[in-house]
């Protein structure tokens, strides 16, 4: 699977809209528009997954930079960055289990 960021497209375009510009190209595997959490309106961005790399590289050949309903199209392959595991500083020094215990804050009162 190869993953494709399909930016700067229409706010009024659907999943068959874009999949109906970018299948022409290879087989797409799932469409994800972006939208704002609380009015589902969308952010006019999406994130594709190709079935085959030639594929995505065609999709990016064809569309980035075209202009469809007056917007300029970015497609871009996606390159997932290495995931880091986050520090933790607990346990890291042997100091008898004081840095095991967290501060709570203190809670709001209404």
């Amino acid at each position: 699977m190869v993953k494709l960021f399909f930016g700067g497209f229409p706010l009024e375009f659907t999943e068959l809209d874009i999949a109906m510009l970018v299948g022409f190209h290879g087989d797409i595997s799932t469409i994800k528009i972006v939208r704002d959490k609380k009015t589902r309106i969308c952010k006019g961005y999406a994130f594709l997954e190709m079935a085959d790399k030639e594929g995505a590289e065609r999709a990016v050949e064809a569309l980035d930079g075209t202009k469809v309903s007056g917007r300029q199209i970015n497609v871009k392959i996606r390159e997932d960055k290495p995931v880091i595991p986050p520090r933790s500083n607990y346990g890291s020094r042997n100091t008898g289990g004081a840095d095991m215990q967290r501060i709570k804050r203190p809670r709001k009162q209404f």
